[in-house]
């Protein structure tokens, strides 16, 4: 009895539960203890929780983080709705060009957006100066609220995008046609009937934009100047040397933890009340169009694509510009910058993200089928708690699991703070979702009768899971890793956290370098990370046999 209890697949199941357990659950439950006890007597207390309301600037933060939130999630639908309805409609020059460039935009992390900005539109940015210079006025630079929301609306609208252009392959045309035949104009086609239809997949999108932009720490930080969100006050108040309370972040932690879990349940309850599927007997089809429609089309279109682009531009362009001292540019072009992180500087940065990366994606993968499988074809309680576990992540904001796996492993018998394995942990919880989600859908639509057949065969199970399941599950369980291996590129919110001088990544010396002001290096570094981006999603292309990026 005791032997089939703990067969094979019993005993994975085991170990992946622990392992989240010791690495998800714990240290989240460490920041929940933490911010309700006193660090000097041990006793329970609310004083933390009462601090943060008490102070005006500690809930103004709070909200701030909510207000920027809400408003670039509706600006990124604003956006990213009508784009790929006009991509979907209208016949457009350079459609699939336009389409890949909108995706390159979205897989650049979003701190090396505000570092472009801050070249354009900073106080010393090349576009202010012309402003100021050629008609006499006093901008100041593209600081605060308009900034942040700025950088994660164009950050994030391709999201949205890529989302909308999925659903509406699945749109019936014959409806649009019925409506339009009773006399709806355009606006209202698209109001009364694509808008309901879509709805699902608007609320899935903007929930994942979302829980994107409130967890952001990044452009904030480099942006915001006097405009904080939460992220930035957990990551200062942790991190401050003088009147740093770990108690106090812990908190402030906690708080965020509850209201992200609150908006996910939120969204999910409402989302679960527009659930239908669609099937498209007459898919949309793309048409031209003449006059004033196709120009505006067309200019809209380009414009999108432009202003999403245009931060990957700036940091290419300009880390091929020379440098005084790092940080002016003399108008020359030059490799001084490539040259001066490539040989005069330790190459343990750029070493360490791909090194750590392929460490946490050879995880991830390993971790993907096995939750995968487990969760379609093993169902059951215990396989059903290891597939919402594996999504906590998603929702946990990276600074706050930053600050729990420390709280967690900062002291004997798991010391790892500091090490390189704390690095590929974070990296591995906080990307494995994309994996896990892209692996359990093409898990579901391999049919049981495959197994069944190796089976009746004479395969064992064992065997049939490798030499069936896990060939077939490939295409997908590789998709969703290059995806998670493209965040890991630029994951900034746990890394500065938890990096040391021997674990620095590519992403945190982005951020170091422009806080310092060595905007050469900051700019010939993030060049670095956007090819490297680039090309990693041309080989998710390869591999998944796609032209185009839908979900």
């Amino acid at each position: 009895m005791l032997r089939k209890s703990l067969n094979g697949w019993n005993l994975i199941t085991l170990f992946i539960m622990l392992f989240f357990a010791l690495f998800i659950l714990f240290p989240v439950i460490l920041v929940l203890n933490k911010s309700v006890y006193d660090s000097g007597s041990g006793t329970f207390t609310l004083e933390h929780f009462a601090h943060f309301f008490e102070r005006k600037f500690y809930w103004v933060t709070l909200w701030n983080s909510i207000k920027v939130t809400i408003v670039s999630t509706l600006l990124a639908v604003l956006i990213g709705l009508p784009l790929a309805y006009i991509l979907r409609r209208v016949k457009i020059f350079g459609s699939k060009t336009i389409q890949i460039l909108v995706i390159v935009s979205y897989i650049s992390p979003p701190f090396i957006g505000a570092y472009a900005w801050i070249q354009l539109l900073g106080r010393g940015g090349i576009v202010t100066k012309f402003l100021n210079n050629t008609f006499d006025m006093n901008y100041d630079g593209i600081y605060g609220f308009a900034g942040i929301v700025l950088v994660l609306t164009l950050q994030s609208f391709p999201l949205i995008f890529i989302y909308i252009s999925g659903a509406l392959k699945n749109l019936d045309n014959s409806l649009i046609e019925a409506a339009e035949s009773l006399g709806y104009s355009g606006i209202q086609r698209v109001m009364k009937i694509v808008v309901p239809l879509i709805t699902p997949t608007i609320l899935a999108s903007s929930l994942l934009v979302f829980m994107r932009v409130i967890a952001d720490f990044g452009t904030p930080m480099l942006i915001g100047e006097g405009y904080r969100t939460i992220p930035v006050l957990i990551y200062t108040q942790f991190m401050s040397e003088v009147g740093g309370d770990a108690g106090f972040a812990a908190a402030i932690a906690a708080i965020f933890i509850i209201v992200t879990i609150a908006l996910f349940l939120v969204q999910r309850i409402i989302s679960r009340q527009y659930a239908y599927s669609m099937s498209a007997l007459k898919p949309m089809e793309v048409k031209r169009s003449y006059g004033i429609k196709n120009v505006l089309s067309h200019g809209a279109v380009y414009i999108i694509a432009l202003l999403s682009i245009l931060p990957q531009l700036v940091v290419v362009y300009t880390s091929f510009l020379e440098t005084t001292g790092g940080q002016v540019y003399t108008g020359r072009f030059s490799l001084q910058n490539y040259e001066t992180i490539l040989f005069n500087r330790d190459l343990s940065m750029i070493l360490n993200t791909y090194k750590l990366g392929l460490f946490a994606i050879a995880i991830i993968v390993v971790l993907g089928i096995f939750i995968a499988y487990l969760t379609v074809r093993k169902r059951n309680v215990i396989t059903s708690m290891l597939d919402t576990i594996s999504m906590l992540p998603f929702v946990i904001p990276g600074s706050v699991l930053g600050i729990a796996l420390v709280f967690a492993f900062n002291d004997a018998p798991f010391f790892l703070t500091g090490t390189a394995l704390i690095m590929v942990l974070a990296f591995v919880i906080r990307r494995m979702p994309y994996t896990i989600r892209s692996s359990t859908a093409i898990v579901s639509q391999i049919s049981p009768s495959m197994e069944e057949a190796a089976i009746s065969l004479g395969a064992s199970e064992k065997r049939t899971f490798f030499k069936v399941i896990v060939p077939m599950m490939m295409p997908g369980v590789l998709a969703g890793a290059i995806m998670s291996w493209i965040t890991i590129l630029g994951e900034l919110s746990a890394s500065i956290i938890l990096y040391s001088s021997n674990t620095q990544t590519l992403a945190v010396s982005i951020y170091s370098e422009v806080i310092r002001g060595n905007f050469g290096n900051a700019s010939a570094y993030s060049a670095i990370l956007t090819v490297t981006s680039i090309l990693s999603l041309l080989l998710f292309f390869k591999l998944s046999g796609k032209k185009e990026m839908n979900l």
